[in-house]
């Protein structure tokens, strides 16, 4: 059984100062729902402290233009595995005044480098992703195919989410099968195989 110490109510206080962005993409749900909710995923399926501690963090490292996070700090904080993790689940950490690669290159890399990742970042990773795509097919629901306005022009969103679900299954992630069904029904809601 897993208990939460104080180190994740740190890192809790922590993932709320640096993503001050009050809300998730085109919505009213504040951004910490998404970390909280990845925290909660991990934990459900009997992921540890230092495995939720990078479910509420997992973003802040690729937000850094944002969180003005450092792996270093990360370290200093919360250890080097939970840095590991967060490391493992940033598809991009740009360096300061650097430009991101485009959309499906830095997605491309990113699905590419899962097969090299630990269990832990596989988990963690599986838990943001699985997140994400539950709020994209609740979106759905409401808004139809308006909802792809809000991603970049270039993201094929769908391709992203199939392609993870399938890495994440081989793997053995033991949400790749959560992931799956909800890509499913997207896919069929968008009539897009």
């Amino acid at each position: 059984m897993t208990v939460l110490s104080e180190r994740f109510d740190r890192a809790l206080i922590y993932a709320r100062q640096r993503h001050n962005s009050p809300h998730r993409k085109s919505t009213q749900i504040p951004y910490l729902a998404h970390l909280m909710s990845t925290a909660a995923l991990v934990l459900e399926v009997g992921g540890d402290e230092d495995q939720a501690i990078a479910g509420l963090l997992h973003d802040s490292l690729e937000d850094r233009e944002h969180t003005n996070t450092t792996y270093e700090e990360l370290v200093d904080l919360f250890g080097e595995r939970v840095a590991g993790i967060v490391r493992d689940c940033s598809d991009a950490e740009p360096e300061e005044g650097a430009v991101k690669e485009p959309w499906r290159l830095r997605k491309e890399k990113y699905i590419a480098s899962l097969e090299h990742h630990s269990p832990d970042s596989t988990l963690v990773s599986n838990a943001d992703k699985l997140h994400n795509a539950r709020s994209v097919l609740a979106d759905y629901r409401i808004h139809g195919e308006d909802l792809w306005k809000r991603f970049n022009a270039d993201s094929d969103q769908l391709w992203y989410y199939r392609s993870l679900a399938e890495t994440y299954r081989r793997l053995g992630s033991p949400l790749a099968e959560e992931l799956n069904r909800v890509v499913t029904e997207l896919e069929e809601l968008a009539g897009r195989p």
